[in-house]
């Protein structure tokens, strides 16, 4: 006769603690028939392995639904679907919810999509996966997650990380997929920081060369991951700030590598260990440990949560420069679409990228010293890649190029063009001569400042010979 083992709720959880555990190992058995009981009970929450050991596996919501967040959505659950041993399969999306016109009917936005599985309004004719589903309700669409993924206009940060606050399991992690940093007179600020420190979580950054509809449309592209895995953490990757601290999760030395003295030693509490911000400066944000049933959090995890035949990753620790690329290319863009629109060229579109590429990758480490490398900028989608298609297309660019063809300001071409929404590169241009002019560094940005002086009309176009030539010294 066979046994069916049926448990209730609370003696499920109960099994966590390290006194039922021998309890669930006395037989096989019994663990094969619970791992086909609990998720019945509660989908995707908890898996049984055949040794008797309860895991958990990584809930994920998307927050933010427009043209870029419904793409990286249909990412996310596709890949899901694709790894139940790491994430439970539904991936929520919150959707700020409006009324559409569907076959000539007014209905709710998020209802198209949980009925006809498409994104009509920003992302028309994309079949998203029927896992994924659209949730109006904020607080509903992140409660149990541990991976939340932020993809909004970084205006709304602080109003939703406000609505989220004491929301989120203490544990959550974070990716930004917001493009850009926030620059002021004052500094220099990561919108990951501004979703971490608002949160009281850790928070990575997404950003390359990506445009949302060919990545929609499966058109292969990448992107850069930068994710520097808290301490505190189950992590199979190493932190840029290493730590000669032991902890129970701490791998063992390999033969031949030079072990820690027994003074250096110490077994650490995980909730006692302090991570690093993208400066390189002790958090003032302190971290709840991602708890050890999960799949660890780091690059390996991400990757699998990411990564599309069409969408290729790369993962690195530096979020600092992985933010500054995403913003300051903006300039050069705009500077490219100047040569361009004056008839001089792709000679000298090339001379415009490489005296940018190299400003930028001063800027970051002048300001970010500690964490940022120049292989993000030089290596990575999220530098060279991305400033290479922002200087061939896009917004900056072809606005640039259109003011200079028409022999009129670029702030006209926002205006007649635009509708009056200013170009990215346009204020990125002035907050950050603001910035350097502050602390006496304009003239060391050569490009950055002539592109600010354009704009406002000290300058021309035909300026920027004699600015290359010095760049040259």
């Amino acid at each position: 006769m066979k046994t069916i083992l049926c448990l209730p709720r609370s003696s499920i959880f109960s099994a966590l603690s390290a006194s039922a555990l021998p309890v669930l190992r006395l037989h096989r058995f019994y663990s094969r028939r619970l791992s086909t009981y609990l998720p019945k009970m509660a989908p995707g929450l908890l898996s049984v392995n055949d040794n008797g050991s309860v895991e958990k596996r990584h809930k994920v919501t998307v927050i933010g639904s427009g043209n870029w967040g419904s793409t990286i959505a249909k990412i996310a659950a596709e890949n899901t679907r694709e790894h139940p041993e790491l994430f439970e399969e539904q991936v929520q999306m919150w959707v700020y919810e409006e009324d559409v016109t569907h076959e000539g009917k007014t209905e709710k936005l998020s209802v198209i999509i949980n009925t006809h599985h498409e994104n009509i309004k920003y992302l028309p004719n994309i079949k998203l996966p029927t896992n994924l589903i659209a949730n109006p309700s904020l607080e509903d669409a992140v409660q149990g997650s541990s991976i939340l993924i932020f993809n909004l206009p970084h205006q709304f940060i602080h109003r939703i990380c406000g609505q989220l606050k004491g929301k989120i399991v203490p544990y959550a992690r974070a990716i930004s997929c917001i493009k850009g940093v926030d620059v002021s007179d004052d500094g220099i600020s990561l919108f990951s920081e501004w979703i971490g420190d608002g949160l009281g979580i850790y928070c990575g950054a997404l950003s390359g060369a990506n445009l949302a509809s060919e990545i929609a449309e499966e058109k292969l592209s990448e992107t850069t991951i930068a994710y520097d895995p808290p301490p505190m953490d189950n992590s199979r990757n190493p932190s840029r700030n290493p730590s000669r601290i032991a902890t129970p999760r701490s791998a063992t030395p390999s033969r031949g590598e030079q072990r820690d003295s027994a003074a250096e030693l110490s077994i650490t509490p995980l909730a006692d260990l302090q991570h690093r911000d993208a400066r390189g400066r002790i958090s003032k944000t302190r971290l709840t440990p991602v708890p050890p049933e999960y799949p660890p959090l780091d690059h390996d995890t991400f990757k699998a949560l990411f990564q599309r035949p069409y969408f290729l990753i790369s993962t690195v620790t530096d979020v600092a420069g992985t933010s500054l690329g995403g913003a300051l290319k903006n300039i050069v863009a705009l500077a490219a679409g100047f040569v361009v629109g004056k008839g001089w060229g792709n000679n000298a579109k090339s001379a415009i990228m490489r005296v940018g590429l190299l400003e930028m990758i001063k800027f970051g480490k002048e300001f970010f010293g500690e964490t940022v490398s120049t292989a993000t900028f030089t290596k990575e989608s999220a530098g060279v890649a991305d400033l290479i298609t922002s200087c061939s297309g896009g917004r900056n660019f072809n606005g640039a190029k259109l003011a200079v063809e028409r022999g009129v300001s670029v702030q006209e071409v926002e205006q007649k063009e635009l509708n009056g929404q200013k170009l990215q590169g346009t204020s990125t241009a002035a907050e950050v001569h603001s910035f350097l002019q502050k602390r006496g560094l304009e003239n060391d940005y050569p490009l950055f400042t002539a592109v600010h002086d354009i704009l406002e009309g000290r300058k021309t176009v035909d300026d920027i010979p004699a600015i290359l030539a010095k760049a040259q010294s």
